[in-house]
């Protein structure tokens, strides 16, 4: 019970914080000290959102479709990790790499929390 409770923790944690990211610029126009690409506060909106409602309390419930939704988050996560580094590397700011480099790792936590729940 405490790894499920750990999960959900942390995605929803880490829902919130690419919530908040993502509507200060998509929702309220604030702009940042640095330059954004313009799909990626809409990509963390998106992505937060899902890891708040759906994705954290379907791994409250350990529900069967937990762990599936939790490996396409971390796929989506590093894919989009392997596009901001290979297609837009003179670009993208370190503040957007270290925020999705955090969220790579936090789901790779949560993935390996899953995985010793459902041995459990």
């Amino acid at each position: 019970m405490k790894t499920t409770k750990t999960a959900t923790i942390l995605a929803f944690v880490i829902g919130v914080m690419a919530i908040i990211a993502g509507a200060r610029v998509v929702l309220l126009n604030k702009g940042m000290p640095y330059f954004v690409i313009g799909w990626l506060p809409v990509y963390n909106l998106i992505l937060g959102v899902l890891s708040v409602f759906p994705i954290a309390f379907l791994i409250w419930k350990k529900s069967r479709f937990a762990l599936p939704l939790s490996i396409a988050t971390l796929v989506s996560h590093s894919l989009v990790m392997i596009i901001l580094l290979f297609a837009f590397m003179d670009v993208v700011s370190g503040f957007s790499l270290g925020a999705m480099l955090l969220r790579i790792i936090i789901w790779g936590i949560i993935l390996r929390l899953l995985l010793l729940q459902k041995k459990e």
